[in-house]
């Protein structure tokens, strides 16, 4: 059984996905996103189902103009995670069929995983919160 993490280029990552696929990585197990304060990370899990091995795949998104490919069309999973990393960070994904809140309804302002998001109702994290 294999684990591995492999780092892209946000452009490369489209591409590494569907070669990973077409590896056997036929699963979509999970994506989430960190906010870097400046940017933002996501990773993304595939798993090979007949022999258990695994992949992370990890890029880095620009926090000023946050967009990357939507996986959807690759990994039907990748709809509801995608939708979630959207909701949550704010994170636009080119190409879903339909992104929009899942979590939070569809008035709420700001996306609350975001260090930069403040609202009157919870207490501001101290700056040296990583």
């Amino acid at each position: 059984m294999s684990r591995q993490l492999i780092e892209v280029n946000s452009a490369d990552l489209k591409m590494t996905l569907n070669h990973m696929k077409k590896e056997g990585y036929d699963y979509f197990s999970f994506m989430t996103a960190v906010d870097l304060k400046n940017s933002f990370l996501l990773f993304y899990r595939l798993v090979n189902v007949r022999d258990g091995s695994w992949v992370i795949i990890k890029t880095e998104v620009e926090k000023e103009n946050p967009v990357i490919e939507s996986a959807v069309d690759l990994f039907k999973g990748a709809d509801w995670h995608e939708r979630e990393v959207y909701d949550l960070f704010g994170i636009r994904f080119e190409g879903h069929p339909n992104l929009k809140r899942i979590l939070l309804y569809e008035g709420f302002e700001g996306h609350p995983l975001r260090k930069d998001w403040t609202s009157n109702d919870v207490e501001k994290r101290p700056e040296d919160f990583v």
